[in-house]
């Protein structure tokens, strides 16, 4: 039961995804924030957890990669909707993760399970502080003071996470490489 936790927080990070398009959508950016911020909150207190009590299973490592991906390409759609960031990002986002999404599906039909690692995880992290700072402009452009709007400083954050999700995606394909997971005896269905 303990053994389940992560899993359960995981699975929780599912639920709060619909209510943080739904407070971005509203404009109601600090809600969205408070509820990004637990679920992100929940993404470390599950991995803590996994990793100190030796809860790590294959199913955690399958779906709080998904969890993390659906919950960054539904926030960047929805910020995308709202003007706040350029289709283009999210199409590079969403195309990198259909890929990683299908490599992993293909290995784990395999019976093989890769885990995340530090570059995809950089990467996660400057989308999250990308994304944070885009709630932050808009609350004050919105809300605190409309006649003097901040930046869009925060552009200059997802060009970063841009280029490190395109290195992550290098990275997994040239470790699968040298695994040899992408040997043609491996690659056959």
């Amino acid at each position: 039961m303990l053994k389940n936790i992560p899993n359960a927080l995981t699975i929780v990070r599912f639920f709060l995804i619909p209510i943080i398009v739904y407070f971005i959508l509203k404009g109601q950016y600090i809600a969205a924030f408070i509820v990004l911020t637990i679920s992100g909150l929940t993404d470390v207190l599950d991995g803590c957890i996994a990793r100190k009590f030796n809860f790590i299973t294959n199913f955690g490592k399958l779906i709080d990669p998904l969890a993390d991906k659906t919950t960054q390409i539904a926030v960047l759609s929805s910020l995308t909707f709202k003007g706040i960031i350029p289709l283009w990002m999210l199409l590079i986002v969403f195309a990198k993760e259909i890929i990683m999404v299908a490599g992993a599906s293909f290995l784990y039909g395999k019976k093989l399970v890769v885990s995340s690692r530090w570059y995809g995880k950089l990467s996660t992290v400057l989308f999250y502080i990308a994304i944070v700072c885009s709630l932050f402009i808009e609350y004050w452009n919105t809300t605190i003071n409309p006649s003097a709007p901040l930046l869009n400083f925060d552009v200059y954050i997802y060009y970063l996470a841009i280029l490190t999700t395109l290195f992550s995606l290098v990275m997994y394909f040239k470790q699968f490489y040298q695994d040899g997971y992408l040997k043609k005896e491996n690659l056959k269905f």
